[in-house]
């Protein structure tokens, strides 16, 4: 028999995945064996003779499948952050199988029975927070996941989570397609007036790579943005930016309309057989928020207290186009540009002023040496830990006692086997199990600005903050301190998640930490105070346009999982309407925010986009308490970790909330950090 290491409890360094031993082929039958081992203990816990009780049937349950569970967080990373068409055909294949034995446990009645008569009768008295808070989740989930329905109803239930599997794999397959398969190639370099040389050096790279003559943009941030907000050449600004809005409306074979039709109708059958009147309403019940209507009124509120200022930060940038010789209308794809330059004009900065100061090896260690300062926490590299890519680096990661925490992998910088944006996940969450605490494999991959020959990898400041919050998502999988896997590390309500993530970003506009972190790349001088200053001043440089077009994708994503019907109209026109009230520009024809929308078509925020102005609610209010004690309070920090990171699932995120800051979150500490109440 051709040994499969999938297959096996890995023997290296805190169990790492060996990725160099890993191949393509032995991912479908490691599947397809963990899936029927993982019956086969769900087959045992459903028969078992003995009564049910907590420790046979609930954590019985929390245990079962464990292999594969790791084996499905290796695949499904891979397939966003190192992809083919292989691994996407494994996806396509595996996605359906790994469905349907979801459902086979969900819908087991036996198995729910058990759950349910544990549920039913157990002494919750006796057993720990953390216990009650696993059975309610247990019982929840499985009512949550079809339980309670029988007949037709159960087999359409399955029926339609298999599908939702494919159509969502597929939004996203498409998505990467597409922004992979448009280029920008320029050979005359007079058309390229006002790009950044190092802008130019990357895309001149890309062309040699491919061997071609001159320069090459994508659709890949690190290429887009830069171009949208400093090439002069109005033509290929809008060139790019149609490109780049046009993903998924091409009406071709990586058209994500279609796509979308399917899976928010399916997610409204699905919604109602389970009882509830949306999608959202379904979502919301396991929110902070929950219910549509709080999410509607907190959304409203934020628009009107942004809109105004929205309106005037908009005219402002297009009364400074027109002195700078703009006739007619200014388009979306003229934002970026004019308001970058007005940018320069009021405070003297652009992100090519600070990108010197910004090497990305230094604001690593600056990131780094603020989870020191904070949490006593260290880094070591460890150049013998397997990694999925040459480019992908790992660390170890040691608590201030000198104890092992984490490993901790970073993937910085684009390829076409990779999707867009930046997200953290993890290959093996934290627990405890028979051998004592097992520790997490936590994982931050991005798409910053890539090295060149001439020179290092220079981030913007937006990138600065990208790597903060992404590490803030990192340092809530590392520091987890639970039992149970399911409640550990980010294992928590989708708008309480971004809470850890966003606080971290509060410290890039601290002028204490950016002198440690801005460094210029060439002369080591640290980063001027003025150049500071001048960045803590335009910290609301356009906070209310800003603040709007977040709103805007909130309200669409509601929109999309209001729906009590199945969709049957026009996905522009029915976006266009969703985001009306948040529109300062005409629109453009052919354009369509929603058919590139992965966070909510292939990702995990359906209904729960929103999270991130909730969370930044939080975020504001919590960052006060270091504001207020210092902001490397080491006590402060202390009391985040322990009441908040440490704590994963295991209770109600307000209750964590308010164990942290002693009162609910207030409105008032955002507006005001935003510029939109003085």
């Amino acid at each position: 028999m051709v040994q499969n290491t999938l297959q096996e409890r890995f023997k290296t360094l805190h169990q790492t995945p060996p990725f160099e031993q890993i191949k393509e082929d032995n991912y479908l039958p490691a599947f397809k064996a963990l899936i029927a081992k993982g019956k086969d203990e769900i087959e045992a816990i459903s028969n078992n003779p003995e009564l049910p009780d907590f420790f046979n049937t609930i954590v019985a349950l929390e245990k079962a499948g464990s292999q594969l569970g790791i084996v499905s967080h290796i695949f499904f990373n891979l397939n966003h952050a190192e992809t083919n068409e292989q691994i996407q055909a494994i996806a396509r294949e595996v996605s359906p199988l790994l469905t349907e034995y979801s459902n086979d446990i969900w819908l087991n009645e036996n198995l729910f029975k058990r759950v349910k008569q544990v549920y039913d009768t157990i002494n919750r008295a006796e057993l720990s927070a953390e216990q009650v808070q696993l059975l309610e989740e247990s019982y929840k989930g499985f009512v949550r996941k079809g339980a309670l329905l029988d007949g037709a109803a159960r087999e359409r239930y399955r029926a339609i989570t298999t599908q939702l599997s494919k159509l969502t794999l597929q939004f996203g397959e498409n998505l990467l397609a597409e922004t992979n398969a448009f280029q920008l190639h320029v050979t005359a370099k007079e058309e390229l007036a006002g790009v950044p040389e190092g802008v130019l050096e990357a895309a001149a790279a890309l062309a040699k790579s491919q061997n071609k003559e001159g320069w090459i943009f994508t659709l890949q941030f690190p290429s887009y943005m830069p171009f949208m907000k400093y090439a002069e050449n109005r033509e290929l600004r809008k060139a790019l930016f149609m490109a780049y809005s046009k993903r998924g409306n091409n009406n071709n074979k990586h058209d994500n309309k279609e796509l979308i039709r399917q899976i928010v109708t399916l997610r409204v059958e699905k919604a109602k057989l389970l009882g509830f009147e949306s999608h959202a309403h379904f979502v919301l019940e396991e929110h902070m928020a929950l219910h549509p209507d709080k999410v509607n009124s907190f959304l409203q509120e934020l628009l009107d207290a942004s809109l105004d200022v929205a309106k005037q930060d908009v005219a402002e940038v297009e009364e400074y186009a027109r002195q700078k010789g703009l006739e007619g209308q200014l388009e979306r794809w003229d934002y970026a540009f004019y308001s970058e330059q007005l940018k320069a004009q009021k405070y003297g900065l652009d992100d090519e002023a600070t990108r010197p100061y910004f090497q990305l090896e230094k604001v690593e260690k600056g990131v780094f040496g603020l989870a020191t300062k904070l949490y006593g926490i260290s880094f070591r590299e460890n150049k013998e830990i397997s990694v999925y890519h040459e480019e992908v680096k790992a660390y170890e990661v040691f608590d201030a006692d000198g104890s092992f925490l984490s490993v901790f992998y970073v993937d910085y910088h684009p390829r076409a086997s990779k999707q867009g944006g930046a997200w953290m996940t993890s290959f093996r969450d934290q627990h405890r199990d028979g051998q004592g605490d097992i520790r997490p494999h936590i994982s931050i991959v991005c798409n910053f600005t890539r090295p060149t020959e001439n020179k290092p990898s220079l981030l913007t400041f937006n990138e600065v903050q990208t790597f903060l919050h992404e590490f803030g998502h990192a340092l809530h999988g590392m520091f987890s301190k639970v039992t149970y896997e399911s409640l550990a590390g980010t294992n928590v309500y989708r708008d309480f998640v971004e809470l850890p993530s966003q606080i971290m970003e509060n410290w890039a506009t601290q002028k204490d930490w950016l002198k440690e972190v801005g460094v210029h790349y060439q002369t080591g001088e640290v980063i001027p105070a003025e150049l500071i200053q001048k960045i803590v001043d335009s910290e609301n440089y356009q906070s209310g346009y800003a603040t709007v077009r977040q709103l805007s994708f909130g309200m669409n994503d509601m929109a999309w999982h209001s729906l009590t019907t199945a969709f049957e109209g026009d996905v522009v026109e029915f976006e266009k309407e969703a985001m009306s009230a948040t529109e300062l520009f005409p629109a453009v024809e052919g354009t369509a925010f929603s058919t590139g929308f992965a966070h909510i078509f292939d990702g995990g925020y359906a209904a729960g986009y929103y999270g991130y102005k909730w969370a930044e609610v939080l975020d504001a209010d919590a960052f006060e308490a270091f504001k207020e004690n210092g902001i490397f309070n080491r006590e402060i920090a202390l009391k985040f970790r322990q009441e908040i990171l440490e704590k994963g699932g295991t209770a109600h995120p307000m209750t964590l909330y308010k164990n942290f800051r002693g009162h609910e979150p207030s409105i008032e500490p955002l507006l005001k950090r935003c510029g939109l109440k003085k």
